[in-house]
């Protein structure tokens, strides 16, 4: 694999940005960019190229697996993740209309394999539209304690209509908990005095989804 060092200075990475733009760059080359600069005894190029297939099994990377990765400490870690959480909020194409749970799904799909519970509130406009994609919560290894006050305040900021929840079940199970069953009767309680319609509340893991909607627990 060729070396950083190797690598003319017009096609390094930032150079390369520089002249031509971000959109010039592979993925490996833009994470490269990110990072800035390897460790002794790895090149930034090794470290980018392990980054990347880390980013292709999980879409959107976690700290954890970012810190596992040789040669990429806390502050490379927080640099990757800032970028990848960014661009999450402001590339969420708002034209995203949401009429059946699986529309759902390509915006929580980076949930499925992640070693933590994580709580995700989805709002929605009056014609279905996404307007906000957030993680409420993250939580142990198989719960995430979720509270209707941190749920709803920026529900209300967007002045949605609807929201739909999701979490994942790092266990695999997609069955729906007592806990999660009387989380999501709460939290419809507290929609219902706020006027907002809660229309979903998606189980994700590795093995698929299931709608507590559809299986008549909300």
């Amino acid at each position: 694999m060729k070396k950083m060092r190797d690598v003319p200075d017009g096609d390094r990475p930032r150079e390369k940005i520089a002249a031509k733009g971000a959109a010039a760059l592979t993925e490996r080359e833009l994470i490269a960019a990110i990072i800035g600069r390897g460790v002794p005894g790895r090149d930034v190029l090794e470290i980018a190229r392990d980054i990347e297939g880390v980013i292709a099994d999980s879409g959107v990377p976690a700290y954890g697996d970012l810190v596992g990765v040789p040669g990429v400490g806390a502050a490379k870690a927080c640099q990757i993740a800032a970028a990848f959480e960014l661009a999450r909020r402001r590339l969420t194409p708002e034209e995203i209309r949401i009429s059946a749970p699986t529309d759902v799904l390509p915006l929580v799909r980076h949930l499925a394999d992640r070693k933590q519970e994580y709580f995700i509130c989805i709002s929605l406009n009056g014609a279905g539209e996404v307007i906000g994609n957030r993680e409420v919560t993250k939580g142990l290894i198989n719960y995430s304690p979720v509270h209707p006050r941190e749920v709803f305040a920026d529900v209300l900021t967007d002045r949605a209509t609807s929201v739909i929840f999701v979490h994942n079940h790092p266990s695999g199970s997609l069955e729906p908990s007592r806990e999660d069953i009387a989380m999501t009767g709460q939290l419809v309680a507290a929609a219902g005095i706020l006027g907002i319609r809660v229309l979903d509340h998606i189980i994700v893991s590795r093995k698929g989804h299931v709608s507590m909607r559809e299986r008549g627990l909300l």
